[in-house]
This record gives C-alpha cells, sequence and structure tokens, in this order.
C-alpha cells in the first residue's frame, strides 16, 4: 500500500485510481506467500545486575568422534551478567541435569548468592521431570525459548558458535586428533574467561564473576611440547632422564597444575613440574600418527 500511494503521489504512471490505499487488515495470501521470522534485535544494555541472576544453559554435540574421557556431549552454561562460561561434558544427553545440579550447588557456595533464573531451549533435556523438580525446590524460575527461536537464547549460541569454531581452528593449527576435542574445548573456555571483554562494562567475565583482574602469565600454547619432570626417583638410575616428554592440553581446575597427554600411558594426567618447550608442536611429529593408529 504505501508503494501504491508513492506511485500516486508522484504521477510516476497513468491509470491508477485517485485512491488512498491504507493497509488496514491482515492480507492471508501475503502471509503464506511472505511471512518470514520476527527481527530480533540485540539490546545494548545489561539486563542483570549481579552474578547468577540469569543462567543461560545448552547441549551441544561438538563432534561424533568420542573423546579420550569417553564423552560425546558438553553442556554450556553461561552466566548472563559476566558471560563467565562453564563447559560440562558427558558421555550421554540424559546426564546433563546432574552436571548441572552438582555445578549449581558449587557456584552458589562460592558466591554467596542463589541462582534466580535459567534460560534454556525446550528439548527434552531441560524439559524433564527433574529440572522443574529442582527448580520448584530451589525457588529458580525457569524460562524457555520458543520452538525454532535460538535468538531467544542467543548468548549460549553465540557461545556455542565461538567454542566450536575456535576448537576446530585449534585442532587443525595444531594437527591433533579429533577425540582431542574436550581438552581443546576446556582450553579455550578456561581462556575466553580471562582475556574476553564484556564490551558494556570494559572488564573480562573473569573480573565481574571472581571481583579480580585475571592472571594469565601461566598461559602456555596448546599443543606445544613439554617436559615433565619424573617424580619416581627410585626407580630412577643414575643416567637416566629425569623428565619425559608429553603434550600439552590445557591446566587443571582442581589445582594449580597443567593438564598433558602422556604418550607412553595414553591418558591426560596433571602436573605442576612442568616446562613448555612453546617454539616446538609434538603433535605435528609423524610419531604420534603412528600411535594414534592403535589407540
Amino acid at each position: 500500500m504505501h508503494h501504491l500511494n508513492h506511485l500516486l503521489r508522484k504521477d510516476l504512471v497513468i491509470g491508477i485510481p485517485k485512491l488512498k490505499f491504507e493497509k488496514n487488515k491482515v492480507c492471508e495470501a501475503c502471509q503464506k506467500g511472505k511471512q518470514v521470522k520476527n527481527y530480533f534485535q540485540s539490546e545494548n544494555v545489561v539486563s542483570t545486575s549481579k552474578p547468577l541472576e540469569l543462567l543461560h544453559i545448552e547441549l551441544f554435540v561438538p563432534s561424533r568422534t568420542m573423546s579420550l574421557g569417553g564423552d560425546y556431549y558438553g553442556l554450556v552454561i553461561v552466566n548472563d551478567y559476566s558471560r563467565f562460561t562453564w563447559t560440562l561434558l558427558s558421555k550421554f544427553k540424559n546426564e546433563a541435569f546432574d552436571a548441572f545440579r552438582k555445578l549449581a550447588k558449587v557456584i552458589q557456595n562460592e558466591k554467596g548468592l542463589n541462582i534466580v533464573s535459567l534460560r534454556s531451549d525446550q528439548r527434552g533435556e531441560f524439559q524433564n521431570e527433574s529440572f522443574e523438580k529442582f527448580c520448584e525446590e530451589n525457588g529458580i524460575h525457569h524460562n524457555f525459548s520458543d520452538p525454532s527461536t535460538p535468538q531467544q537464547n542467543s548468548v549460549v549460541e553465540r557461545e556455542n558458535t565461538s567454542l566450536e569454531e575456535e576448537a576446530r581452528t585449534l585442532l587443525n593449527e595444531t594437527k591433533l586428533p579429533k577425540y582431542f576435542w574436550a581438552n581443546v574445548v576446556h582450553t579455550i573456555c578456561y581462556t575466553l574467561n580471562k582475556v574476553l571483554i564484556r564490551s558494556i562494562l570494559k572488564k573480562t567475565p573473569y573480573e565481574l564473576y571472581k571481583g579480580r583482574k585475571p592472571n594469565i602469565y601461566h598461559l602456555r600454547v596448546f599443543g606445544c611440547k613439554c617436559f615433565v619432570l619424573n617424580n619416581c626417583k627410585d626407580s630412577l638410575g643414575t643416567f637416566d632422564a629425569k623428565a619425559y616428554e608429553t603434550i600439552f592440553l590445557g591446566y587443571s581446575l582442581k589445582s594449580k597444575g597443567y593438564r598433558v597427554f602422556n604418550r607412553r600411558t595414553l591418558s591426560v594426567e596433571e602436573y605442576v613440574h612442568v616446562v613448555c618447550d612453546e617454539t616446538n608442536s609434538i603433535a605435528q611429529d609423524s610419531s604420534l600418527e603412528d600411535e594414534d593408529a592403535g589407540f
């Protein structure tokens, strides 16, 4: 109707009736032929005022490849105020609630605050009896995004995309096998919490959540060669090597140690006495591919 009025007003065509065209009702044929999704404009405001006031949660499947720990799924939880993120891995979808329940207890005790609201999609891992009962018992309001409308939970959707893209990039850069994806995701999440900037508040997620500036002196290059001190001194001969080579995989969440991949035992271990050679990527060694073939 706006276009017809414009043609009439500017006298751009001949033969159009001298009428005022008004759009005073919904055209059923137009809706069936042209209707599109509503546009969701991002709001440049901070909608929450403190940590745990709102948590965004989402389950994603980063890979069809089983991780070293036997996991296939990742539960991503984003604190709305600080954008501080947690990633919890599981073997099955139905383990999402147990993983969230354990984390919820830890972070509520840590901050001395209660979780006020949750936001998730309507998939079965979140819309179930266990989640409903937990929210009722703890006074948590659980709101859901509409079906096929991920924009309503865009905070965690964007975080998922970032984790997946950066994990894919890092695996290709280091040439590590795909079954290391869980370690990559954990390391990326750990790093982004410390170095990203919450654009509106001009602070990192770590500072907004923890209340202090992050210290990143201990960050190392993922996938680099590193040497672990052999503490089994009784089994070492006089001229045996005091350290052995491993692959750097990230940071311990339970101590101040590092996570490394022991190529002899094919397992992920945590140590404090680690020296990293950040100029050398052991993952590009052809012998690693030979070992992977038998993993």
